[in-house]
């Protein structure tokens, strides 16, 4: 009975060293986990700041975009009115 006590113990001693490594791990595993949730946040935040800066880019090129477009329809107004009096002046007799 002696002996068998002994070997129970012996295995409840196995179980409670099983665990305690497990649970040794599990927190190991679980601060690994939350330093990558950490770094991976920074990140997104990195990340959220680059759109928004690419964002602000993108609006100013469109803006930059439509005043080339507007300028280029001013230069056609203004080259056409050239024109118009280049013609006329053709039309004059000057000597």
């Amino acid at each position: 009975m002696a002996n068998e006590l002994s070997e129970r113990l012996g295995q409840l001693e196995q179980a409670v060293r099983r665990a305690a490594e497990l649970i040794a791990r599990l927190k190991a595993e679980r601060s690994q986990a939350e330093a990558e949730n950490a770094a991976l946040g920074q990140r997104a935040a990195e990340q959220a700041r680059e759109l928004d800066q690419l964002r602000a880019r993108l609006g100013a090129l469109e803006e930059s975009g439509r005043e080339v477009s507007r300028l280029r329809e001013e230069r056609k107004a203004i080259l056409a009115q050239v024109e118009g009096i280049l013609k006329e002046l053709d039309t004059l007799d000057l000597p």
